[in-house]
């Protein structure tokens, strides 16, 4: 277990660097997570960001990227809503960064 301090605060992550209590997400600790992943945080981030926490309180659980592509493009239409739109954001791993800057558990699909 590592940690990530934040305005001060210890944040707790696991072994694969995501929030071990989701309680502990800000916008502040997304961005200093995006910064250990070498990603300066876009509107174009943030929107998907949103959207994964707003699917994660529907749902309870982090999509995989088959349901992540098909739930942006239901939500911000095709042109963001694609595999290669989202792949540029988040280096070619969509669901699996996106919710470990979103402070939401590993999709439990994804290796």
């Amino acid at each position: 277990m590592s940690e990530l301090i934040v305005e001060g605060r210890d944040i707790a992550l696991d072994q694969d660097g995501y929030l071990c209590a989701l309680s502990d997400w800000s916008e502040p600790v997304a961005a200093a997570l995006a910064q250990r992943e070498a990603i300066t945080l876009t509107d174009d981030h943030w929107q998907i960001l949103t959207l994964l926490r707003d699917f994660y309180s529907e749902f309870q659980l982090s999509p995989a990227n088959r349901p992540l592509i098909k739930y942006v493009a239901l939500k911000l239409g095709p042109d963001k809503g694609n595999s290669l739109h989202l792949n540029r954001l988040f280096n070619g791993t969509p669901a699996k960064l996106a919710a470990k800057l979103a402070g939401l558990p590993k999709p439990t699909n994804c290796l």
